[in-house]
């Protein structure tokens, strides 16, 4: 059982190192932990002794745990509340460390009437083997707190089956599929049939109910669960807050939490963005998902919005919600968050082709990110075009051969695309490789082995190059090919997207010294063949012909002996 003491004052300073700490009036709080490790979760239960009407509006009570690191960095962290009770409610802290020895703090309450600040206290922290948090770093990678890199291979699995569909599509089946086959990374919603964090009335779902409560309490439970599960399988994942179907007068907005008949602030979708009292409930929700999962090393990403375009724009491209509007609440919610998450975790939003004006460039969105749906072909082409006019890392979040559906018809063709797509981002400059839609499809197809090859090249270029990628011009007659070297080796990638057997000559320039080999990869089979043969003149290798049929793809590695 957890006892919570009120102790003197006298007595707190005798008990500094203590896991237990001894508080004023208003406030008792204890550390759950034996021990706390290194971008672990350390958890504190909470009592506060104070007056509140909503116990989820900051604007009506706040507990934040204010923290001084090791190095002497100064850390907020909120906490959040659990439940009421008769004589105090219970809250939480969670917290991960990203230093390792001493960390002093106290909790700071501010509520009605009423502002205090607990005892100082401390806990020590010890090293982990973990790598800790992802941050930006270049183009083509993210960075993990320890310094190792990071390049995400995956693809959406935006919701668990709805009511209607395979009920076997769950987190739990599908998450180890893709974490034993060699993925890292993948995507998924909040929305009213997945993780209906906000939403009171759900649809299309078995997994939720209706509630009165503030948040849904089934969405918590699930979070919880999917934070736990990501860790133990090693995958990371970006946190899509949003569904623009929410905004849509023809899509959810009837059921929207943020619209006044359903108790929330706005008459119309437009208010969502230019509203205070609207921007002041999605601060809330912010808050709390820092609150209770910032701690997650494996949340990569927070996005705010799925498709923000679609709510922006009818479906002749009518704009029925100005942009600034947009753009301005994009700009407050991301310096918000900034300043409300010690970790800093990456931030972004997405749109489905039709960009927002001033979006791109907002400070405080780490990355950029678009959808191509029927133009895969076009991937290579997106980012130098976004790069060089904003600066940051560009993300493909969906691409597929179809947006209307996942008709087994098209199955052969979706495949065909879903292949392509991993490696045109492979060899372009972003940190994740454009993630394929139709994830139930693709199971069914058995298509989460290929995951492996790709896994195999992405680590054999990190380990190469140790972060620096460099693009080069690479000749293959009528085969789509694209080439990067990473220090002393060459990667290079074919592909035959016509509809006959091609044999090609390749050439490269190779401009390391030293005697070269060359291997050609089969990303289906993972065979690893060499190649004899070659021809290195003039800093140009010339390689023999490479035949490959229709539709077939390979991955040629020049290294220096």
């Amino acid at each position: 059982m957890i006892v919570f003491y009120r102790i003197s004052l006298l007595l707190c300073f005798t008990l500094l190192f203590s896991p237990v700490g001894a508080q004023r009036k208003s406030i008792s709080y204890r550390l759950l932990n034996q021990k706390t490790v290194e971008f672990e979760k350390a958890e504190w239960d909470i009592n506060l002794s104070a007056p509140y009407s909503n116990p989820f509006d900051q604007q009506d009570i706040s507990l934040d745990m204010v923290i001084t690191s090791p190095s002497g960095k100064p850390l907020v962290l909120p906490c959040y509340f659990e439940k009421s009770g008769t004589k105090a409610s219970a809250w939480k802290a969670r917290f991960a460390a990203q230093e390792t020895g001493t960390f002093s703090y106290y909790f700071s309450l501010k509520a009605k009437g009423l502002s205090e600040e607990s005892e100082k206290a401390k806990f020590i922290v010890l090293a982990s083997t973990r790598k800790g948090f992802l941050h930006k770093n270049d183009l083509w990678t993210f960075k993990f707190d320890n310094g190792e890199l990071f390049r995400g291979i995956g693809e959406n699995i935006a919701w668990e089956a709805r009511s209607f569909e395979n009920q076997k599509f769950n987190y739990d089946y599908l998450l180890p599929t893709l974490s034993r086959n060699g993925a890292n990374f993948f995507r998924t919603w909040m929305c009213y049939w997945n993780m209906p964090l906000e939403w009171q009335k759900v649809r299309s779902t078995m997994r939720y109910n209706n509630t009165d409560e503030y948040f849904n309490p089934g969405a918590l439970q699930k979070m919880d669960h999917l934070v736990r599960l990501t860790d133990s399988l090693g995958l990371y994942f970006m946190l899509t807050l949003d569904w623009h179907g929410h905004l849509m007068e023809d899509g959810g907005w009837k059921n929207s939490p943020y619209n006044q008949v359903n108790g929330g602030p706005a008459k119309k979708p437009s208010d969502f963005f230019s509203m205070t009292a609207a921007k002041n409930k999605y601060k809330n929700k912010l808050r709390y998902v820092i609150a209770r999962w910032g701690y997650s090393t494996n949340i990569a990403a927070i996005e705010f919005f799925n498709e923000v375009d679609n709510a922006v724009f009818n479906k002749q491209d009518s704009i029925l919600i100005a942009h600034q509007y947009v753009t301005q609440w994009h700009d407050d919610m991301s310096r918000y968050l900034k300043d409300t998450d010690p970790y800093q975790h990456l931030v972004t939003t997405s749109v489905s082709h039709r960009d927002i004006a001033g979006m791109n460039a907002l400070a405080y969105l780490d990355i950029n990110q678009k959808h191509i749906y029927k133009h895969t072909e076009k991937i290579p082409a997106i980012y130098p075009d976004y790069i060089e006019a904003y600066h940051k890392p560009y993300i493909v979040g969906e691409f597929g051969l179809r947006w209307e559906d996942d008709d087994p018809k098209y199955a052969k063709e979706a495949n065909y695309d879903f292949k392509r797509g991993l490696w045109y981002g492979m060899f372009s400059p972003t940190p994740v490789l454009p993630m394929s839609w139709w994830w139930e499809l693709f199971d069914d197809q058995k298509m989460a082995p290929y995951f492996k090859g790709v896994r195999m090249i992405s680590d054999m270029m990190l380990k190469a190059g140790k972060g620096k990628f460099e693009q080069v011009d690479v000749k293959a007659s009528k085969l789509h090919a694209q080439a990067v070297k990473c220090d002393n080796q060459y990667f290079i990638y074919l592909l035959n997207n016509t509809g006959a057997s091609i044999s090609s000559p390749i050439s490269v320039p190779f401009m390391n010294s030293g005697k070269p080999s060359a291997q050609q990869f089969n990303p289906s089979t993972l065979e690893m063949a060499n190649i004899v043969g070659f021809i290195l003149a003039n800093k140009i290798i010339s390689l023999p012909e490479i035949k490959l049929d229709a539709g077939q793809e390979t991955v040629l590695i020049l290294s220096v002996n």
